[in-house]
């Protein structure tokens, strides 16, 4: 049987597509140091607010989710499906009652503000 007398490129595309295309997602993700705080972003796209779970402890920040599941059929899919979770560990403590979130066109922005006991202080000398 000749390559061109399958019903190309649909069989085998399928096939592939199927391969191709892992369950569990990861989320790429983005983090900055400014002074007082960290900013992480990271790519949602499609998701809204309430499809995302923030949770924040001591210095891990994790960001848990699920891109809908549809029942159509692709020819390639390469956007995500299916549950994510991230979890990133950063270099210092969090202040999680002062963090914010947001939503923008498929970009999640996290500002984390340090904690306290994270930020430097200038200590005066005093002399005799």
């Amino acid at each position: 049987m000749s390559f061109y007398l399958q019903p190309y490129p649909y069989a085998r595309a399928r096939r592939w597509a199927r391969v191709a295309h892992s369950a569990e997602q990861t989320l790429a993700a983005n983090v900055r140091d400014e002074d007082d705080a960290f900013v992480l972003t990271a790519l949602v796209p499609g998701l809204t607010a309430e499809q995302l779970t923030i949770s924040v402890l001591e210095d891990v920040v994790r960001i848990e989710g699920e891109y809908p599941q549809d029942e159509n059929e692709y020819l390639l899919r390469e956007l995500p499906l299916g549950t994510f979770q991230r979890a990133v560990r950063l270099p210092a403590a969090i202040d999680s009652a002062k963090v914010e979130a947001g939503i923008a066109n498929g970009v999640l922005t996290l500002r984390l503000p340090k904690a306290e006991s994270a930020r430097p202080r200038t200590i005066k000398i005093q002399s005799k």
